[in-house]
């Protein structure tokens, strides 16, 4: 079965909001795990806007599933993240003035960028994944960095409106997906997945390791609580 990494961002997100102590992402993490979430995900930015170093701590030490740190390649997250050893570090693409991550790392552009930091996590015995758009050419590119996981963005299947253009991007991501497995990597996808368009993903690329979900679950615990939402989503996985 595919695997479903929650994103708690969005609950330091309010957090934040207000500079208060609550609602905080740790417990919210550990909810998730009670509901059946295989693991937890967060995204340190280089501007701390949501999720803090403390929370990633935290995480660190109480959660008993797998911790998936998103991140830059920023020297000062890199050597955080060497200190915390999470499961996982996934390298993604990070601009200041961005509302979420808009796109894919460039692979091919930032290749020594990407090498260095790669050399620095397997090092320290971190398991990398790089966080990609669905190409060919970027997929063989982080295969010839030797990383052994991509993560897929699913940003353009997931905010495709018509029939034509959502079938569109999910036959890229299809393609992708079969390419990135077929060269011995194992396959993530995230970003935007929802209650309405995780299904159809599922259906379509099977053999996907782990889907990484956050905002989406975290507006429905708003009105269900975040167990009934983690749950939901599992559910419909799981179908």
């Amino acid at each position: 079965m595919i695997k479903l990494g929650v994103n708690v961002d969005h609950v330091a997100t309010l957090r934040q909001a207000r500079l208060i102590k609550e609602p905080d992402p740790v417990e919210a993490a550990v909810w998730a795990e009670h509901a059946g979430a295989d693991g937890i995900t967060v995204h340190l930015r280089e501007d701390t806007r949501h999720i803090q170093h403390r929370d990633v701590s935290l995480l660190k030490d109480i959660l008993k599933t797998r911790l998936n740190l998103e991140m830059s390649v920023n020297h000062e997250i890199v050597e955080f993240a060497c200190e915390i050893k999470p499961y996982m570090s996934t390298l993604v693409p990070e601009k200041r003035e961005e509302l979420t991550t808009e796109g894919g790392l460039d692979v091919i552009g930032n290749e020594k960028e990407l090498s260095e930091a790669l050399k620095r996590l397997i090092n320290n015995n971190i398991k990398v994944s790089l966080f990609i758009d669905p190409d060919i050419q970027q997929i063989k590119a982080a295969k010839n960095l030797g990383v052994n996981t991509v993560e897929l963005h699913t940003g353009s299947y997931a905010e495709a409106e018509d029939d034509e253009q959502i079938l569109f991007e999910l036959q890229k991501l299809i393609k992708a997906a079969e390419f990135a497995k077929d060269s011995g990597m194992v396959v993530n996808a995230g970003h935007g997945l929802n209650y309405r368009n995780t299904k159809e993903l599922c259906r379509n690329i099977p053999f996907l390791n782990e889907l990484n979900i956050g905002h989406s679950i975290v507006a429905r615990s708003v009105f269900t609580g975040i167990c009934e939402a983690v749950k939901e989503m599992k559910r419909l996985i799981g179908e």
